[in-house]
């Protein structure tokens, strides 16, 4: 997901070049596409009924989209030329586009795209420019603001008007027009938290810990029993205090920015009690051996020799780490058992995942073909199309075992079905292409560990409150921008002077926010709670 990452200078170049371009009926194939508005109406009500009741819930959509052959080009991230995949047929069968997908891998699409925005011919459908990237060239007319076309859009319209009427204010500019289509619901809900050797604890009758107090007690039994051990592992480095934020209540997916849910107020992380009790804690696991003494310098490859060979016992990561880490060592370890763990720190919360992400910039070009390049994103919102890229065609190339599981024929000899291997074999799961997945596709299988992770944290509702969905305006991004370059920076040292250093206390603590608040700490949440102001004004 790394090509959102083009620059404002580069917007600023080539609005010039979209705006000749805008409006022109050209791609960046070079290819004539056909110059209508796009769908109107099927030929009869007979055939439309027809065909719509076949492919089941379009959401309101009638097939086929179009009323005459229809081209569109589509810009996608792919390691695969995906146009005699079975899914861009079944697309073309059902809605009566044939979609010229022109596919780059992860590693060329960012200078592909740079190169085809420059040139002012931009694809029917393409995705890759950052949320305020696509706000200035929409603002130019050279991609569609889709919230204009909503009374052709039933899924758009049900999923981000009727019941999420808050998109428009999080995601468009600043009069509410939206120029990115979100993907909606594609998060796991537990992806990421606190794991234990439960081999370990249970050889040594030690409980998995139900909150902070139990878990340093946890690590203090540990130690005795392996003196030459640091029970805690970690391999992210300074992401350290990011991560274990939200057990102490101070994580968002703004940090170091986050929301005070009980004042209402945006407040910078660092400077917050919460933060001083959270480096104290750990401060406290370093001095007594409790912390991997390199725990802000490992690598994924020392951190992984160590929580595989007994040095260390707990850590926090990707919930696929359980079963990867059993893979590698049960050869030599059968009894090895990474397991999903409570979280740590006074609120025993984990992140929010959000619902809806229109970050990924899935945007239509402003041309003859936007109707219908817009019906088609729709069609691929509603559980129709859902299925048909994430799930497949029931009866062609999958069906459901006896437990609702898809099991694809074609693909039994492969040890392991994941999105990637149908995205090689049909084209489905291909970046910028789902909307709205099905979950019962595989990706969200689950193994038995990663299922308990999941069990475990909803159960209890263990998560914190996601925070509000801002729509910084330019200025602001530009002043969070350059107060991150300084102020992040002298707070990961910080962090690490106050844990690694025994005569750091409260008197460096009082000296850091005196440093912090004139790097601008102050002014950095006050650009959020500026921007807050705004998104309350406009519910």
């Amino acid at each position: 997901m790394s090509k959102r990452l083009l620059s404002m200078a580069l917007t600023l170049m080539v609005t010039s070049s979209l705006l000749a371009a805008c409006g022109s009926n050209n791609n960046a194939s070079g290819k004539e596409t056909n110059t209508t508005n796009g769908a109107t109406n099927a030929p009869t009500n007979a055939v439309v009924e027809e065909a719509t009741n076949q492919y089941g819930d379009t959401g309101g959509l009638k097939l086929p989209l179009v009323d005459k052959p229809t081209t569109l080009t589509w810009m996608v991230v792919s390691d695969f030329q995906l146009n005699d995949k079975l899914i861009a047929k079944e697309i073309e069968k059902r809605t009566g586009i044939t979609v010229d997908f022109q596919s780059y891998s992860a590693t060329t699409f960012d200078d592909k795209l740079r190169l085809v925005v420059a040139s002012g011919k931009l694809p029917d459908i393409f995705s890759g420019l950052r949320p305020d990237e696509l706000k200035k060239i929409g603002q130019q007319k050279a991609v569609v603001a889709i919230n204009d076309y909503v009374d052709i859009l039933p899924n758009f319209k049900k999923l981000y008007v009727d019941e999420n009427p808050w998109v428009a204010n999080s995601f468009g500019d600043e009069n509410n027009n939206l120029y990115s289509w979100p993907i909606y619901n594609i998060n796991r809900d537990v992806n990421h938290g606190m794991m234990y050797r439960k081999d370990i604890f249970d050889k040594n009758n030690i409980p998995e810990w139900t909150n902070t107090e139990e878990f340093y007690q946890a690590l203090k039994k540990l130690k005795e029993i392996y003196p030459d051990s640091y029970p805690m592992a970690s391999k992210t480095k300074d992401d350290i205090f990011r991560d274990l934020a939200y057990g102490w209540g101070i994580g968002g997916l703004s940090y170091p920015a986050y929301y005070d849910e009980a004042n209402s107020t945006w407040k910078f992380a660092g400077t917050q009690p919460e933060h001083k009790e959270m480096l104290d804690f750990l401060k406290k696991l370093y001095n007594e051996g409790l912390l991997d003494q390199e725990f802000l310098t490992d690598t994924p490859e020392s951190w992984t020799a160590k929580m595989t060979t007994g040095k260390s016992f707990v850590t926090w990561d990707w919930i696929g780490r359980l079963d990867l880490f059993y893979n590698q060592v049960s050869s030599e370890n059968p009894e090895y058992n990474l397991r999903y763990g409570n979280p740590v720190g006074p609120t025993g919360n984990i992140r929010t995942l959000p619902r809806i992400d229109a970050d990924f910039g899935i945007t239509v070009a402003n041309n003859g073909n936007k109707e219908a390049a817009l019906k088609l994103l729709d069609y691929l919102t509603s559980p129709s199309g859902s299925q048909l890229t994430t799930l497949g065609i029931e009866g062609v190339n999958f069906n459901f075992d006896e437990n609702g599981k898809p099991v694809y024929q074609e693909l039994t000899d492969l040890p392991n079905v994941d999105i990637k291997a149908l995205e090689d074999h049909y084209g489905m799961w291909v970046e910028g292409m789902y909307l709205n997945p099905d979950h019962r596709s595989v990706y969200y299988n689950f193994t038995e560990k990663e299922q308990e992770a999941q069990d475990k944290i909803l159960s209890a509702n263990k998560f914190e409150p996601l925070d509000p969905v801002l729509n910084l305006n330019e200025d602001e991004i530009a002043t969070i921008a350059e107060l991150q370059t300084s102020i992040i920076k002298s707070m990961n040292e910080f962090n690490a002077k106050y844990i690694l250093n025994k005569n750091y206390g409260d008197k460096e603590w009082a000296d850091w926010l005196v440093s912090a608040e004139k790097m601008g700490a102050s002014k950095y949440s006050d650009v959020y709670n500026q921007a807050q102001k705004r998104y309350d004004a406009n519910k």
